[in-house]
């Protein structure tokens, strides 16, 4: 049995055609969060190199990660609390890497061009049902862990931290979530569009 003749693009008109074609001006963003995602990448290793060399007794080292984690302060050994800060610092080049990642290629899979990595082995489950508000609900998520994160680095480091700053923080934490508790609200109450079972 033959199979259909896959349908022919509908040929647009010279300005729709323009307008939609404007969608690539977006490549460059894309480009861009790469070159950030390389930066992170960079900075992520510099800090591990200098935990495991501040580990090994190097003073300079010890002394570059204090100055990260606590600024102004001197260290003589490396302790738990500054390996505890140190890691969740690393923790959050992560997190903030995958934010990225799901900026980058959902962003461009949902406004740009499609991917074609259905049957792919390595496709982001998340890919396969990506609309513009999955990917906010999937960001603000996100975005909470990462606030998480630095909440939770002021919170040990409370001592060398101010009231205000404490404060400031977790007001900023208490907005995320409600901002985020509003999208995936929003959310369930729009119509969802049906889209097949993966």
């Amino acid at each position: 049995m033959a199979e259909a003749p896959a349908p022919r693009p509908t040929k647009l008109r010279p300005l729709p055609n323009l307008i939609f074609m404007s969608r690539w001006l977006q490549l460059p963003l894309y480009l861009g969060l790469i070159l950030a995602q390389v930066v992170y990448v960079f900075h992520f290793w510099v800090e591990l190199v200098h935990l495991i060399q501040a580990a090994m007794g190097d003073k300079t080292a010890l002394q570059a990660l204090v100055d990260v984690v606590s600024p102004g302060t001197t260290a003589t050994q490396l302790t738990e609390t500054t390996i505890m800060l140190v890691v969740l610092g690393l923790i959050d080049v992560v997190m903030i890497s995958n934010l990225l990642i799901m900026v980058i290629v959902g962003g461009y899979e949902t406004f740009v061009s499609r991917m074609d990595l259905e049957g792919h082995p390595d496709q982001p489950e998340w890919l396969s049902h990506v609309n513009a508000s999955v990917l906010k609900v999937k960001l603000a998520t996100a975005i909470i862990g990462i606030s998480s994160i630095h909440l939770l680095k002021t919170f040990i480091n409370a001592d060398n931290v101010s009231d205000k700053v404490l404060i400031a923080q977790t007001t900023i934490h208490i907005a995320f979530l409600l901002s985020a508790m509003a999208i995936a609200a929003t959310d369930r109450l729009l119509p969802q569009p049906a889209h097949e079972n993966h």
